[in-house]
C-alpha cells in the first residue's frame, strides 16, 4: 500500500497520479483520500487492517496548528493522526506531499 499523506490542498492526488501515471478515473479505482474523516469514533486498528488492503490511501494532516479547544475537534484530531501512524506503520511506502512536491518517507515508488 502507497500511503499519501499532507497538509490540505497540497497536490497529494495530483502529484500521486502524475507519479504513477494514472487517469482520475484509474487514481479513483485505485485510491482512497480523506481517509482522517474516517478515524473519529472509529476502532482505529480494525479501520487502519481495512484501509491497508487498498493500493493507495490519501490521509490530510490535521494535526498542525493551533489545539483546538472543543474537546471534539480534539478527539477528531487525535484519531486522524492515530490513523496516520498506523497506516504509516503497514504502508509498504509513505510519502508526505507539500507544495505539490513529494518527499518519500518510507520505501518506494513502484
Amino acid at each position: 500500500m502507497i500511503f499519501v499523506t499532507g497538509p490540505l490542498f497540497a497536490g497529494k492526488r495530483e502529484y500521486i497520479r502524475k507519479t504513477l501515471g494514472l487517469s482520475e478515473e484509474a487514481l479513483a479505482a485505485r485510491a482512497v483520500w480523506d481517509v482522517q474523516e474516517l478515524a473519529c469514533g472509529a476502532e482505529l486498528t480494525a479501520l487502519a487492517q481495512a484501509l491497508a488492503q487498498k493500493e493507495i490511501v490519501i490521509a490530510t494532516e490535521i494535526g498542525g496548528g493551533l489545539i483546538p479547544i472543543d474537546p471534539v475537534e480534539r478527539e477528531k484530531r487525535e484519531a486522524a493522526g492515530r490513523l496516520a501512524c498506523l497506516l504509516a506503520e503497514r504502508a509498504d511506502t509513505v510519502i508526505r506531499v507539500s507544495c505539490g512536491l513529494g518527499q518519500i518517507l518510507k520505501g518506494e515508488l513502484p
